[in-house]
């Protein structure tokens, strides 16, 4: 653990220290609201103001922790009294000066570090304002150490009255000798009320020269709609009446020579010399620090961009509803493609529509109602004394409606889908995390049955909830055990029956449910953090195995890989393939990748420029599902696809129903267009064999020609050394 190094002027700083005579916890109520406003500002759990002493480290006000005083030697603040700045340390475990430090190995186990100084009149750093928190940061921007730095001043002015204060307890003398360098105004009065000494600080906050304000009443400084108060109380107080200021500080209008007015800040000390009462006031312009009070507020309790209220002030207001037992139900919105938007047209657009869709969620509303942003492109809206249903409900299809006129983007109509999800108070939740919660899954699923719709909560989808958190950590053990396996499907030749390929699909087998297919797992897998994982080693096996068979005999074999979304988010789906086709020793043109509208749509940008950039080098692109979706024909036209699968829906109902044949043929004769070969997918039958051909599909994929299958199974059925026709099962 490396010690912070002493400053050079330790003993002067020490004792402008002491000039302050704080103790542990002895300034929580003057700072504890700034310190609470910290907390909530940064999101950390801990917020100290800490006074660095000789040989220990005290917080006079702290929130988070239960010590109010440690040895100097380990404590970060050490550190901060030598920065010219904030001292922010994102990972102390990563940091050579802190990763062995005992708060960081035991104790509250600190992971997170920032701390402003609090530095005197003088310049000396006597502590700081600190943060901490147990977990870890990416970052800590310019924004947030000038907020943190704010913060501090607004701590060390509070501070600063008190040192002041204090002086004036000792002596008329001692307080004149500290006030001719105090950057705040000090002045003195006598038991009559008048000026007695007026500093420099006085002459330039008031604008008076001492040789005017000496000599005259105090009411020199008081707005003229207050004047007389004052000096009455002073009277009063020399006259053995009971002090009511002294030893406070207070929040005051003052009125300045050229009769304007501004907020002060005003501590009144008291001393007594030769049985007559003096005071003594410290004075300090408190027009910046309304100012950056407003600011952090602000910042504390509203968006920045849409000047909504935050998820904060949404859980409070939710909070006092469910306290005062008053009906109230919890809307979430969230926009259905706002990513296009930033991707087309950039943030800067990106956020003029999010402030025009705020414009039409308030519209949408009563004024006693709440709209907030809660991040990105999602919002709430709290409707107060109306929990029924269908007052909710009509409140989300007014939403759903208002969000389908076209917004105005950099001069062109751009359309966006809302989907909303409703939880009512009490039925659906007795607490603000239940609603929010409740109302975010009817979100989800209202997001999952398609754009422009609303869900009303119910029981459920909480146990669909349940379930899915459990399929996930199920899943990341399937992943940690090696449980996943891969089955093949054959691709036939659709006249003569020769073996072109085969589709890898993936399977689990559960160590108690057994072997589970597709629909068990594949949803809540193409969800998680997991997926893009799983579809590397998808893609792996599959280009091994596909080698082991083309060097066994089944030379012209092309293997079909199936794409989660999460592989084209990460950003190097490119680099994946080819290291998988490098390691298999496989040519990129027996690979073909399958993607679906869904993949397309949600990774627009950066799924079109890596399956040019894998087709130029010779990998198959297959469209899967084709003719489900509803812009099959504009992503056709964009995207270097060099084959579609069509549907098996339609396949299969060929045989009856004239409608199925001609979508077939409508495909067929578009990827002739196109230049595009055609696999008919869900093939069961001869009949449906024969009518696919001759309508022009090229190859067939289905159980007439085999079930999916384990990889020992596909190499008998295929007949690996003797390859040629595959026989219809």
């Amino acid at each position: 653990m490396r010690l912070a190094p002493i400053p050079a002027d330790e003993e002067r700083r020490l004792a402008s220290l002491a000039e302050y005579g704080l103790e542990p916890d002895d300034c929580q109520g003057e700072v504890g609201v700034i310190i609470d406003l910290a907390r909530r500002l940064f999101d950390v759990s801990t917020v100290l103001v800490s006074f660095v002493e000789r040989d220990r480290v005290i917080f006079p006000a702290r929130l988070g922790l239960d010590v109010c005083a440690i040895d100097r030697g380990p404590a970060f603040c050490s550190h901060t009294l030598v920065q010219a700045g904030p001292l922010v340390v994102l990972d102390t475990s990563l940091d050579p000066r802190f990763h062995d430090n005992p708060f960081v190995i035991d104790g509250p186990r600190v992971r997170f570090y920032a701390g402003a100084p609090l530095v005197s009149p003088s310049g000396h750093p006597l502590g700081t304002l600190c943060l901490l928190d147990g977990r870890p940061r990416n970052g800590f921007g310019a924004a947030e150490r000038d907020n943190l730095a704010s913060l501090a001043s607004l701590v060390l002015d509070k501070l600063e009255s008190r040192r002041l204060a204090r002086a004036g307890e000792v002596s008329q003398n001692r307080f004149e000798q500290i006030a001719a360098t105090s950057p705040d105004g000090i002045l003195c009065a006598d038991h009559d009320g008048l000026i007695t000494f007026w500093n420099a600080a006085a002459e330039r906050l008031f604008g008076f020269p001492a040789g005017e304000a000496v000599g005259r009443s105090l009411d020199l400084i008081v707005p003229d709609r207050m004047k007389g108060g004052h000096g009455g109380g002073l009277r009063r107080v020399a006259e053995g009446g009971a002090p009511r200021l002294v030893g406070r500080s207070v929040e005051l209008p003052a009125q300045g020579k050229d009769g304007g007015e501004f907020p002060i800040e005003l501590s009144l000390s008291m001393w007594w010399d030769g049985g007559r009462a003096n005071f003594g006031a410290i004075v300090r312009d408190i027009s910046e620090r309304r100012k950056d009070e407003e600011r952090l507020h602000r910042l504390a309790h509203f968006d920045p961009l849409t000047e909504l209220p935050n998820r904060l002030v949404l859980r409070q207001r939710v909070e006092e509803a469910t306290r005062g037992a008053l009906p109230a139900a919890v809307l979430i919105v969230d926009l259905d493609g706002f990513k296009h938007v930033n991707d087309y047209f950039g943030h800067s657009a990106g956020d003029g529509l999010l402030r025009d869709v705020a414009a039409r969620l308030l519209a949408c509303i009563r004024p006693r109602d709440t709209v907030a942003r809660l991040g990105g492109d999602e919002f709430a809206v709290l409707l107060t004394e109306s929990g029924d249903e269908r007052g909710a409900t009509e409140v989300a299809r007014r939403i759903v409606h208002a969000m389908t006129d076209a917004f105005e983007v950099e001069g062109q109509p751009v359309n966006m889908g809302t989907s909303v999800g409703v939880a009512l108070y009490p039925a659906h939740g007795e607490t603000a995390d239940d609603l929010i919660s409740h109302a975010d899954l009817a979100l989800y699923d209202a997001k999952a049955r398609g754009r422009d719709r609303h869900r009303l909560f119910d029981a459920g989808l909480k146990a669909a909830s349940v379930l899915r958190r459990t399929l996930e950590v199920e899943l990341r053990h399937a992943v940690e055990r090696g449980e996943f396996e891969l089955f093949y499907q054959p691709q036939v030749c659709a006249r003569e029956g020769h073996l072109k390929g085969a589709e890898a699909l993936l399977r689990w087998y559960h160590p108690e449910r057994g072997l589970q297919l597709p629909g068990a797992f594949l949803p809540a897998l193409e969800g998680s953090t997991l997926a893009a994982a799983v579809g590397g080693w998808v893609l792996r096996t599959a280009c091994r195995q596909a080698a082991r068979w083309r060097a066994a005999g089944a030379l012209d074999l092309v293997m079909g890989v199936n794409l989660f979304g999460a592989q084209f988010r990460s950003g190097d789906l490119a680099k994946v393939v080819r290291q998988a086709l490098s390691d298999a020793g496989l040519p990129p043109s027996a690979l073909e990748l399958e993607i679906t509208e869904n993949i397309v749509l949600q990774n627009d940008g950066a799924a079109l420029r890596t399956l040019r950039e894998l087709k130029r080098e010779g990998v198959g692109i297959a469209f899967d599902d084709y003719g489900t979706g509803f812009a099959s024909l504009s992503l056709l036209k964009t995207y270097p696809v060099t084959r579609l699968k069509i549907d098996q829906s339609f396949v299969r109902r060929m045989t009856d129903s004239p409608q199925d044949v001609t979508i077939v043929r409508a495909v067929t004769m578009l990827a002739r267009s196109f230049g595009l070969s055609v696999i008919a997918e869900g093939v069961e039958t001869m009949e449906q064999r024969d009518l696919a051909a001759a309508e022009g599909c090229h190859e067939i994929q289905g159980y007439l020609y085999g079930r999916p299958m384990p990889a020992t199974e596909f190499a008998v059925a295929i007949g690996i050394g003797e390859v040629g026709r595959i026989r219809a099962a």
